[in-house]
């Protein structure tokens, strides 16, 4: 059976690649604070980079922010990585940066927009409202979640370290409440279309997650503008295969000077530390 992430092994593979490119067209970065100035920014990044790009990742706020036209935009970016794909004879993976989390009635409407609206392949969403909010984003197996566990910021210990009863066999009487949510991940991972986001800039949350579930993948966003080390995070998050991570990154490629050289290097220093690791 085909699923979100033997698509995404499948083109980790073809491009030798575990990088995720991210797609926020910051105002800042834009010569007008228009929609279709950052189409212009997110076409001219996707094209540079799709060789090197195990996935791309658009975050959702980058084009709400221009409202229905950042919608219009948002989607037309979409289709121009599957132009790409096609381009290249590769799937490449869209994964929607939204944290969406609702109930189920709700989360049926998101799902909807992400994945046939928009033609996202997948999504990230917020597990606090538990499994019945998943639920409709992992019926269909070629779509794939990547549930919030570890986050990259720095009030994510507020929740997500509190101590919490676990029940799971591995677990000691208590457990912060990010390896709750690992555990109750993989035992909704019945389709194998979710992962889990846990922050590059947490390498001790990497090390438990991943001796926590072993074969599941991991989207571990900070590297570069928030300070996680790339060497520190692959050593800690990959699999014993040197898969089952995908590593963001937005700002370090988005503003070099050669969008498509950074990609590159980006990608060859990953491929290098995981020969080693």
């Amino acid at each position: 059976m085909e699923t979100f992430f033997s698509f995404l092994e499948r083109r980790v593979d073809d491009c030798s690649s575990l990088l995720c490119v991210g797609l926020d067209p910051h105002v800042s970065d834009l010569p007008t604070p228009t929609a279709q100035a950052a189409l212009d920014f997110c076409l001219n990044l996707v094209k540079q980079t799709a060789p090197y790009a195990a996935a791309f990742k658009p975050n959702a706020a980058f084009f709400e922010q221009f409202g229905a036209e950042g919608w219009v935009t948002l989607k037309t970016v979409i289709e121009a990585v599957q132009e790409q794909s096609e381009r290249l004879g590769s799937l490449i993976p869209v994964i929607l940066d939204a944290k969406r989390g609702d109930i189920a009635s709700t989360a049926e409407a998101y799902a909807q927009s992400a994945f046939q609206t928009l033609g996202a392949h997948c999504i990230t969403l917020n597990p606090y409202l538990g499994r019945d909010s998943v639920e409709p984003f992992i019926q269909n197996p070629e779509k794939g979640v990547f549930l919030l566990c570890k986050t990259s910021n720095p009030g994510a210990g507020d929740l997500q370290d509190v101590l919490v009863a676990d029940t799971h066999p591995s677990s000691d009487s208590a457990s912060p409440l990010y390896i709750h949510v690992a555990h109750l991940a993989q035992t909704w991972n019945a389709h194998n279309n979710i992962g889990l986001v846990v922050g590059a800039t947490q390498p001790e949350a990497l090390t438990r997650v991943r001796a926590a579930v072993p074969e599941m993948w991991l989207l571990a966003p900070g590297i570069g503008a928030q300070g996680g080390d790339l060497q520190t995070a692959l050593q800690t998050g990959l699999r014993k295969d040197g898969k089952g991570m995908l590593l963001p990154i937005s700002r370090g490629i988005s503003r070099a000077q050669n969008p498509a050289l950074a990609a590159a290097e980006f990608r060859d220093a990953i491929r290098a530390i995981r020969r080693i690791t």
